[in-house]
């Protein structure tokens, strides 16, 4: 099956968002309503209860689901999908979603897996269309530095509980004109995270810039990283592998959701042959 056809890229439209007074805001039930559409139909998707807590003086839901593929042989591969947590980059919930509904299609493209995905990661920052949560914290850069921000508190724990075996991030970048990405080492990269945005670049451009974000890049692959950012918890072993992809913000958003939905599935078909031929050696 190729990627580039499995998913039928149309222009739909986005969040809708209001203004209350000189504030915006973004429904979460755009994200919310059409997962549980979904899961009303397909097996595979579960709706897990919402994490729940207070930020800003506000009570918010963080939600969470899981989707198990059919069945491949031995234990599922756990992996972790998580967006939304800059509240401003909505083209990368929204890509979780539409990857939800290319597995409701495709649920062959899960076999052996079991994904927990985390559309909105910081349901407050999405709501207000805003980078950093309610209490004004970038949460990229709170992760196991003992924060006392709930949203990543609750990802820690979910992170501890379920010993992922990857992990992957979505975001938008509104400085690049191109999709690129985060890996932690060389083979990650070379074997899950550059097919990935091979498949990404059918929709986008590939940023080939040598410096993006600050970091030394070669053809949308940066190996370094900010401290603080989601990822698996200290010492861990095995470590799972972590992936960060990055579209550029403001291209079409459903060129972004697109180019994210089928590296997704990329990452899911390669790191499917990683571990059969790591079996084999």
């Amino acid at each position: 099956m190729q990627t580039s056809q499995t998913l039928t890229v149309a222009n739909e439209p986005g969040a809708v968002t209001v203004k209350a007074g000189s504030r915006t805001h973004r429904s979460t039930d755009a994200i919310t309503g059409p997962l549980g559409q979904i899961a009303r139909g397909c097996s595979g998707l579960v709706v897990r209860e919402p994490a729940r807590f207070e930020a800003g003086g506000q009570s918010l839901e963080l939600p969470r689901y899981v989707f198990l593929g059919p069945k491949g042989g031995s234990e599922p591969v756990r992996i972790g999908i998580f967006a939304g947590i800059h509240g401003d980059e909505p083209a990368a919930a929204f890509a979780l979603v539409r990857f939800v509904r290319l597995l409701e299609n495709y649920p062959e493209m899960a076999r052996g897996y079991c994904l927990f995905l985390y559309p909105l990661c910081n349901p407050g920052g999405f709501a207000d269309d805003t980078r950093h949560n309610r209490n004004g914290k970038d949460l990229n850069r709170e992760f196991w530095r003992n924060t006392d921000e709930p949203e990543v508190r609750l990802l820690e724990a979910e992170l501890r509980e379920h010993a992922l075996q990857g992990i992957v991030s979505l975001h938008t970048d509104d400085t690049s004109d191109g999709i690129y990405g985060y890996a932690h080492g060389p083979v990650i990269a070379e074997h899950l995270l550059r097919p990935a945005l091979d498949a990404g670049a059918a929709f986008l451009p590939r940023n080939d810039a040598g410096v993006i974000d600050g970091f030394r890049a070669k053809e949308g692959v940066i190996r370094a990283g900010y401290e603080g950012v989601l990822r698996s918890p200290p010492g861990v072993r095995p470590r799972p592998f972590e992936i960060v992809l990055e579209t550029p913000q403001h291209a079409p958003n459903y060129l972004q959701e697109a180019a994210l939905a089928v590296a997704l599935h990329s990452i899911l078909e390669e790191y499917r042959k990683f571990i059969a031929y790591a079996q084999n050696i």
